[in-house]
């Protein structure tokens, strides 16, 4: 029997191996255009399968770290993240892994973080975690369960939720209810009762291991009836006391869960001395919140409910549905008999006159003129910020979380393209200005954002491309998300090919037979459980000057992209490009005469302002880096015409730049290729990076009081410029 068993173990590991290298060989081989689709799958499948069969994970995890100690001898450092990833998600899916094996894993992971950045980062977060695995089995499920689930307990506060917000320029109206279901996927028995189950079920299993019997576990808390709340926070409150003391010996904690054990089986009448194998507890996709990203203020308001725990279905209606029903619920009246204008009230009066010599029942048949309906009062922002001002003191004073103020963490994950990044920019933008002053959601939100490429166009794969073709794509900067880390690009760079044909196959497929794909949830919890390091993406802001003079300039930001046209000459470009006059056009309508003052980037840091003149058809600004950290910070000009000069200037890179047109022909301006965000009659536009509200605040209150104009200690330390942080998994240094 043991012969049999030892080698059906080595067969489930050489079968496992075979998965693992499948999976590494896909990251190291060349993405071709016909398999951009299919990458990923091979790491989705191997989940699901150990999800399926929980039994295999220790020698899944054998393997792994078979793995990472052949790194170590050799050099493939780019197989390490990834293995450190899927290591990661096998422990938190795990039920029970040997103490032995538990060194291995820890002490493989620790001779990583002598390595360079970004491997150091991602091994040192992992052995921290494998650390607190050791003392206290279970710990890292337990706590993903309870924040992502927002179980009530008296020990751990924290909680969690992710809203994800769809670019309705990608997403067709056809499409959206397709996505939704797929994203808010959840599986059966994803009550409260049932996450409880879940956490003691697992916290028992894996601090017990064989010394529990994990069928009649399930059945024994099935059967516990209000009893079962009563484990539940005796299960949570042994567990975070332990991670507290932290015990080099587990005895005590072991000894603890084995009493609430033995209590749980004999209240059912089931021996606590039996035996037997356990049983799979597979973690729940988290509670995700699909929204349809209409509105500037969308992402704004749903952090708020959320730092004031306002449930859908306490709010007095959606943002999606206020100008649909602004005319018959909404009302300017007060209520009050006193506000309301001379006329009505007199109206009013003559009419409760007049019924006054009535029965009640004939004057409620009466029907009188004055009638007041039903309204609801619309919340504004200064309201919200003051209900949220109170909740923070409210907190404060009461001392309700004082190991970790910041007890929320709010997850945004936007799908889409370039423009939905611009928009996130923009809209990020504005809560660091709203915190600037106020620091009201800082105080209880910790803010993490991810991003999903999404296009309606053709797939641009990760390849050496022209720039020209990179410049027409709308996923320059998923392409250099994709370039930094390449786990992400095989991933989730890979998943915007396939989501919207998904989304088309259930749109076509009759509504009452099709049932939702678990995939995109469980490659968007894959996502936010494991990419925890940012990539900052630089913001720029843009000063806009119109040709009239009694128009004011426009601020805006942007990510991605800046296109400059002379109306007049694009359509004439569009129109004569291919025909026999193209040559005599272009000879005669060379372009119009532009201003250009900028600063040089250069690799030294060294700051050169220069300026010149030129002739030009349009102008291409790109903020997007095409490879390499070197050039984040960065801008790529390109100037356009007919036909190329070898006498002018084609293209530059700056810091900041101002163009103006010289002439009165009047400029389009497009942000981040959106058509959304188009300005016309545009005379003269000024880009440089957009400083921090934070950093921009503390320099006008120092002059405010007429301060020396020597930075202070503390902006030494402050972030000068605002930048966009992408969840990764491996991350960039910043």
């Amino acid at each position: 029997m043991e012969t049999s068993g030892g080698s059906t173990s080595s067969a489930i590991e050489c079968n496992l191996y075979r998965s693992i290298q499948a999976i590494l060989r896909e990251l190291d081989s060349p993405l071709q255009a016909a398999s951009a689709c299919n990458r990923g799958m091979l790491r989705w499948t191997l989940h699901k399968r150990i999800e399926n069969n929980p039994s295999h994970c220790v020698s899944l995890l054998r393997v792994l770290v078979k793995e990472l100690e052949k790194v170590e001898r050799v050099d493939y450092k780019t197989r390490i993240i990834p293995l450190l990833h899927i290591l990661a998600y096998v422990v938190l899916q795990s039920v029970h892994i040997p103490e032995d094996l538990y060194e291995r894993m820890y002490t493989s992971i620790k001779k990583l973080i002598t390595l360079p950045e970004p491997y150091c980062t991602v091994s040192l977060a992992y052995a921290r975690i494998i650390k607190m695995e050791m003392g206290t089995p279970g710990l890292l499920y337990q706590r993903r369960l309870i924040a992502e689930q927002s179980l009530k307990n008296d020990s751990y506060a924290l909680q969690e939720k992710v809203f994800v917000f769809s670019d309705t320029a990608v997403f067709p109206e056809s499409l959206v209810s397709a996505v939704r279901a797929d994203v808010e996927f959840t599986s059966p028995n994803c009550g409260v009762e049932s996450h409880m189950q879940r956490a003691v079920l697992h916290s028992l299993q894996a601090t017990l291991g064989r010394h529990c019997h994990g069928p009649r576990l399930a059945q024994a808390l099935e059967a516990c009836g209000a009893r079962l709340k009563i484990h539940f926070q005796e299960v949570m409150t042994a567990v975070e006391e332990s991670v507290e003391a932290m015990l080099c010996d587990s005895g005590h904690h072991r000894s603890r869960l084995q009493h609430i054990y033995t209590d749980i089986m004999n209240a059912a009448k089931q021996d606590p001395s039996a035996s037997g194998e356990m049983l799979g507890v597979p973690l729940p996709s988290p509670e995700i919140s699909f929204n349809s990203w209409k509105q500037e203020e969308q992402i704004w308001n749903e952090l708020v409910n959320f730092a004031l725990m306002i449930s859908p279905s306490e709010r007095s209606f959606d943002d999606d549905d206020l100008e649909e029903r602004r005319g018959s619920i909404m009302s300017n009246d007060s209520g009050i008999e006193g506000d309301l204008p001379a006329a009505e009230l007199s109206s009013l009066t003559l009419e409760t006159g007049a019924a006054s010599s009535e029965t009640p029942s004939e004057s409620q048949r009466s029907s009188p003129q004055f009638v007041r309906w039903n309204c609801v009062r619309r919340m504004n922002v200064a309201d919200r910020m003051a209900l949220v001002r109170e909740s923070v003191r409210v907190s404060s004073r009461c001392n309700l979380f004082p190991r970790e103020e910041r007890n929320l963490t709010a997850r945004v994950l936007v799908m889409g393209d370039d423009r939905a990044l611009g928009r996130l920019a923009k809209a990020y933008m504005s809560i660091r200005k709203r915190e600037a002053r106020h620091l009201l959601l800082t105080k209880r939100l910790n803010l993490e954002m991810y991003y999903i490429p999404v296009s309606d166009g053709p797939v641009v794969v990760s390849s050496e491309e022209e720039t020209v073709a990179a410049l027409e794509s709308k996923l320059t900067l998923a392409r250099f998300l994709g370039k930094v880390d390449p786990w992400y690009d095989c991933n989730i760079n890979s998943l915007g090919a396939m989501m919207l044909n998904l989304a088309k196959m259930q749109s076509r497929s009759n509504k009452e037979t099709s049932e939702p794909s678990p995939f995109l949830a469980d490659i968007i919890s894959y996502y936010i459980r494991t990419a925890l390091q940012p990539v900052h993406l630089p913001i720029y802001s843009i000063k806009i000057t119109f040709s009239k003079l009694d128009a004011s300039h426009v601020e805006d930001v942007f990510v991605s992209h800046v296109q400059m046209d002379f109306p007049e000459f694009k359509s004439l470009r569009a129109s004569v490009k291919g025909s026999l006059r193209h040559k005599r056009v272009t000879q005669l309508f060379s372009g119009a005469v532009v201003a250009v003052n900028y600063t040089k980037a250069s690799l030294s840091k060294r700051e050169v302002d220069t300026g010149f003149s030129l002739r030009t058809c349009g102008v291409v600004i790109s903020a997007a880096p095409s490879s390499g950290a070197k050039e984040l910070n960065s801008l790529s000009v390109t100037f356009n015409d007919f036909i190329p000069r070898p006498c002018t200037v084609s293209a530059i890179r700056a810091h900041n730049i101002k163009i103006q047109a010289l002439e009165k022909r009047p400029l389009t301006v497009c942000l981040d290729k959106d058509s959304r965000r188009i300005f016309t009659d545009v005379q003269s536009i000024e880009i440089a990076p957009c400083l921090d509200p934070g950093y921009c605040l503390q320099r006008s209150t120092k002059s405010k009081h007429n301060l020396e104009e020597k930075e202070s200690a503390l902006s030494k330390y402050m972030s000068r410029t605002l930048t966009l942080p992408i969840n990764t998994f491996s991350g960039v240094i910043h």
